[in-house]
């Protein structure tokens, strides 16, 4: 597990065998350097937004629920300063949230683009992942899930066209839509 109150510039220093300048050089501050370690986290665990698709979701969401574990957070919705930020991450996975499905929805309003995504940014979202597992008593796997069947059955309604103004059922135009 990463200990991130261990993390300073005293500490990555003496690691690399260089001086305390020398790493302030490279990272501002610290939030700057556990920012740079949480997204060479995410590399290893195969976290990646760059070209996200509908049918990575799932598999996507996952493994980043998974690699929370590996992380010494006791709650990760309301971070302790001295704790890795999210809020690069969240940004990063609104944009490629909105990328994704931006294929499928040609014909949306911006505002109907922006909901589906958002609606998938929520269930993607740390918070959600532990509300389940904390007044649900699901255990990580379960509450993944959870999570990820929602975002496919989110996705499939994106792909059938099915947008967030559109009430009909699964596999069913809305009467506006049919021909008549």
């Amino acid at each position: 597990m990463w200990d991130w109150q261990g993390l300073t510039f005293r500490a990555v220093a003496e690691e690399a065998g260089v001086g305390v300048r020398t790493v302030y050089r490279h990272f501002p501050t610290e939030r700057d350097l556990r920012n740079v370690i949480m997204r060479r986290l995410e590399e290893e665990a195969g976290i990646t937004y760059d070209g996200l698709g509908l049918d990575d979701l799932a598999e996507i969401t996952a493994r980043s629920f998974a690699s929370l574990s590996s992380f010494a957070v006791p709650r990760w919705s309301a971070p302790d300063p001295d704790e890795p930020s999210l809020a690069a991450q969240d940004q990063r996975r609104r944009d490629a949230l909105v990328q994704a499905i931006a294929p499928h929805t040609v014909g949306w309003s911006e505002v109907q683009r922006q909901m589906a995504a958002a609606i998938l940014d929520v269930l993607w979202n740390v918070p959600s992942y532990e509300r389940l597992m904390t007044k649900w008593d699901f255990d990580g796997a379960q509450a993944a899930k959870a999570i990820t069947w929602a975002m496919d059955v989110l996705a499939e309604a994106v792909r059938d066209g099915r947008g967030p103004d559109d009430h009909s059922p699964p596999g069913r135009r809305a009467a506006s839509d049919e021909e008549p």
